[in-house]
């Protein structure tokens, strides 16, 4: 099935073939190579606060003079709708994976066990940056058949959706290792994190993934109701002392609003090299 999707916003992880899109369609409809073998149109949201900018997507796309009958759907995460097994390059650009869905955890900022329900596995399909909501929750045989999918791609792994901190093992240390993965990603976004994120940067030096290798990496969550700068900042040097290279994560709520104060800081605590060098002298 050929099918064109359209995104409200672009990121890194857009697909980039010729059959996705983020503008309304073209006036020339012959300029989309193959539109005469199309069969659907998904306009595919993200973010709930990307609504508005969805629907106008989606009525252009269906007033375009497209063939007859041909659906113009929406949906996506924003929906609420659990996903299926992953398909490689349809929503995520190629090298983008994910191997399970869903999470036995219920964070209150976290929209992934409301949307997916509890942990479910998929079949693995190839890529090498893995988005998984809580992979360490996998069963062992999971995990292991994801590493050994990954040890063949040409790229070095990342691990974007986050590994839990509070359930890593020195075997999941060891197939880190053994992969040569690039970064990966635990998470400090409550002080309940901090003990479980100690410990798991003890184990990390110990199975010989170093700080100065930044490879391990830590989204540190801001800007929620009750934080201050100095909590914050708090936060992520502490990231820091516990083996981590810190990366902010601003709240959002469900307007996507966030206060432009909270935003400067963020930005200066969102690009590595520049957290890094500023916080390299400081050594455990």
């Amino acid at each position: 099935m050929r099918i064109i999707r359209v995104f409200p916003r672009r990121t890194t992880a857009t697909p980039d073939d010729s059959l996705a899109f983020t503008t309304p369609p073209p006036k020339d409809l012959s300029k989309i190579a193959g539109i005469e073998n199309i069969n659907e149109v998904h306009i595919s949201v993200a973010f709930s606060y990307d609504y508005p900018k969805a629907e106008q997507l989606a009525e252009s796309w269906y007033k375009t003079g497209l063939p007859v009958n041909l659906p113009v759907k929406m949906g996506g995460p924003a929906f609420g709708v659990p996903g299926g097994d992953f398909v490689p390059g349809m929503y995520l650009k190629k090298g983008y994976v994910i191997t399970s869905r869903g999470c036995n955890n219920s964070c209150w900022f976290c929209s992934a066990p409301k949307r997916e329900g509890g942990l479910r596995e998929l079949p693995i399909t190839k890529g090498h940056n893995v988005l998984d909501d809580n992979l360490l929750a996998c069963s062992e045989n999971h995990i292991r058949a994801v590493f050994a999918m990954l040890k063949q791609q040409s790229e070095k792994p990342i691990f974007t959706g986050g590994l839990e901190a509070k359930i890593l093992q020195p075997w999941h240390v060891d197939l880190l290792r053994e992969v040569k993965t690039r970064r990966f990603y635990c998470a400090y976004d409550t002080k309940d994190d901090y003990e479980p994120l100690v410990r798991a940067g003890k184990l990390l030096r110990e199975g010989g993934i170093t700080q100065k290798s930044q490879t391990a990496r830590c989204y540190v969550l801001i800007g929620y109701s009750g934080d201050t700068f100095e909590k914050a900042e708090k936060r992520l040097r502490d990231s820091w002392q516990a083996g981590f290279l810190p990366f902010a994560m601003l709240y959002r709520n469900e307007q996507g609003e966030v206060l432009p104060d909270w935003a400067k800081f963020q930005r200066l605590w969102a690009r590595p090299h520049i957290t890094y060098s500023k916080l390299k002298e400081v050594n455990f």
